[in-house]
């Protein structure tokens, strides 16, 4: 009943938090879309930026609104489902998570009521300001909420204070720095800017094959396509920098995601087609290409990749020495009220501390990890293992998708500087087509990211078993129903909204254009400010 528990509250976690994310990329990136337009329209005065603002702002406030509802609940569920895990970590996750809360419902809530409201009661410049605040807002959000689940993947700057029996923080500034947070915000907000970027385009190239608002559709696939570029991009330059971090500190996450079972001669290859057979342990039909993992994950020619069966090996001598740091442990806290603890217990837990958390591992298969068998650490051993096949998978389509969105992207902005957006109806109709890709690519980015930590909470800390709250399995299922229903209709609700709003098309402003910032009338024309 206990695994079932827990399998159930990854499942409401995995699917409350993948309707989040449908929401996500795109407020990042029209956010920024939205304040390249109106910087634009603050420079030039046309009327026909200060339309395209307009208009890709309601979508924005659109998908903001949906996106922080499905918010709210996720942050809730550390508490609700994952109490064990709040307890132990409370310290050093809670600070992120707070700021992140602060950032989204004051500071950008804040400022989105301003940008919707302040058009005609603040400067053009004012206005500006406002919706660049939107956009900085929308990215530092997802920067605290990346920080904390960073730490999560690399628990850098804590410690495990075995009085009080919980991580606490030592470094908060390495917590702020960690290298994989950092990684994961630059990779997933560029993922966020190719997602709108991806939309924009499409509804334009939409609005080209309607022959509707043709003007503004063009420009709206200008913007598109050279933001889109050179973010897509970044987020294959970005990617190799995580692939890199991810050999550091989550070897077996690589290895899974290649389906490399038997450690890699360097220079390793890269699997570019097989199928994964878990059973057997081996990869069939593989397609590889010479060097490129070794490059990728070592940025080198002469260092091997560890294979799967390898850090299965390597997994049982971790949990051998976090038995020694747990049985230590034990004996601490006994001694903890009759007097100083056994130098000799202290001594194992300085060396085998930082291996405690695999002596955990062996709790679903005996309650007392000092009693286990070679059989039961074999089996712990293996749990170290992933799901190789989600994994292997998941990651190719991510990339195919992001090599995809660079060609498309490429030749849109070729067309661009052309002025020959609408030369080829198919490359249009493609461009509509594609628009539910960057969803696809970032869902299976979060899969690749999150199942790949597993049997993790935490990295090589806290088991995710462990972590979940004591709670009947039918109220667990009985939640998952709730949200999945919920969060089913508020999807259902924004799609219909945001497809209203294109049908509807942007509002007509039928004003003058404004005077160009910083220009001076001559005798009814503009000229440059002396």
């Amino acid at each position: 009943m206990e695994l079932d528990i827990v399998a159930l509250s990854r499942l409401q976690f995995a699917m409350t938090a993948l309707y989040h994310f449908l929401f996500v990329p795109l407020t990042l990136g029209l956010s920024m879309i939205v304040a390249i337009m109106e910087t634009t329209y603050v420079m030039t005065g046309r009327k026909i930026w200060r339309q395209m603002t307009k208009f890709w702002g309601v979508l924005f406030g659109i998908n903001f609104a949906i996106g922080v509802s499905t918010g709210i609940v996720m942050e809730f569920q550390f508490g609700m489902n994952w109490s064990y895990y709040s307890h132990y970590v409370g310290d050093i996750f809670g600070a992120p998570l707070a700021i992140e809360g602060l950032m989204a419902f004051f500071l950008e809530a804040t400022f989105v009521g301003l940008f919707f409201f302040g058009w005609d009661r603040m400067s053009r410049v004012a206005h500006l300001i406002i919706t660049w605040c939107v956009a900085i807002g929308s990215n530092l959000s997802a920067l605290w909420i990346l920080i904390a689940n960073g730490w999560m993947q690399n628990p850098v700057g804590s410690a495990f204070n075995p009085v009080t029996m919980r991580m606490e923080v030592t470094n908060f500034f390495e917590v702020l720095t960690n290298p994989v947070a950092q990684a994961k915000f630059v990779h997933t907000v560029s993922a966020g800017y190719v997602t709108a970027s991806v939309f924009v385009l499409g509804v334009g190239a939409w609005y080209v094959l309607k022959g509707r608002h043709v003007e503004l559709a063009k420009r709206s696939m200008t913007v598109a396509c050279s933001f889109g570029l050179a973010a897509a991009l970044s987020v294959v330059v970005l990617g190799d920098e995580s692939g890199y971090l991810t050999t550091e500190h989550q070897k077996m996450k690589l290895a899974a995601i290649e389906s490399m079972w038997e450690t890699e001669p360097a220079p390793a290859s890269f699997t570019l087609f097989g199928i994964p057979d878990t059973e057997n342990r081996e990869t069939h039909y593989a397609v590889k290409i010479p060097w490129v993992m070794g490059l990728i994950g070592t940025r080198s020619l002469d260092t091997p990749i560890e294979g799967i069966n390898e850090l299965v090996e390597n997994g049982k001598t971790k949990i051998e020495n976090g038995i020694q740091a747990y049985t230590a442990l034990q004996n601490m806290r006994a001694n903890m009220g009759t007097g100083t603890p056994d130098p000799a217990d202290q001594a194992i837990m300085e060396e085998y501390g930082n291996d405690l958390g695999y002596a955990y591992l062996l709790k679903p298969f005996v309650d007392d990890p000092a009693d286990a068998t070679p059989a039961q650490i074999e089996q712990a051993a293996n749990s170290l293992v992933p799901p190789v096949g989600p994994l292997f998978w998941s990651f190719r389509i991510m990339v195919g998708a992001g090599f995809l969105f660079i060609a498309v992207m490429g030749v849109f902005f070729y067309l661009s500087t052309r002025r020959r957006l609408d030369s080829h109806r198919w490359l249009l109709h493609l461009a509509v087509w594609i628009i539910p890709l960057p969803w696809i690519a970032a869902e299976c980015g979060w899969i690749v990211a999150e199942l790949g930590r597993q049997p993790w909470i935490i990295e090589g800390i806290l088991p995710t078993a462990l972590a979940v709250s004591s709670l009947g399995a039918s109220t667990v299922l009985l939640t998952i129903i709730g949200f999945v229903g919920i969060y089913t209709v508020l999807f259902i609700v924004e799609m219909g909204l945001m497809l209203a709003a294109i049908r509807k098309g942007p509002q007509p402003d039928n004003g003058p254009d404004m005077p160009v910032l910083g220009a001076r009338r001559v005798q009814g024309t503009m000229a440059p400010a002396e």
